[in-house]
C-alpha cells in the first residue's frame, strides 16, 4: 500500500502511481471527502457537463455586449452545470 509523508507545513505529496490511478495531471484538483471513521476518500475533480454547454450560454439575442466579468461568471456557471 502506498504511503505519504506529512511535511511540517501539513502538506502531502502523492506519488506518481496514485496520481495515475486518479487520472490526475499536474495542476488539476482532487476532491477529498472526510469519512466518519477517520478515513478520507479522494477522487479527481472533473467539470460536469459538456464543454459545448458553456458555449450555448453565450448565444444571446439582440443585446448589449458582455463585460469580461460577465463572461467569466457565465463560464463558471457553465462548468458547474448551471445556466
Amino acid at each position: 500500500m502506498p504511503t505519504v509523508t506529512v511535511t511540517a507545513k501539513g502538506q502531502v505529496t502523492l506519488d506518481k502511481e496514485l496520481l495515475q490511478h486518479l487520472g490526475v495531471q499536474p495542476g488539476e484538483r482532487i476532491l477529498v471527502d472526510k469519512l466518519p471513521d477517520g478515513r478520507i476518500a479522494m477522487k479527481a475533480a472533473r467539470p460536469t457537463g459538456a464543454i459545448s454547454d458553456v458555449f450555448d450560454v453565450f448565444k444571446r439575442r439582440k443585446s448589449s455586449r458582455l463585460s469580461i466579468g460577465q463572461i467569466d461568471e457565465i463560464t463558471r456557471r457553465g462548468w458547474a452545470g448551471r445556466r
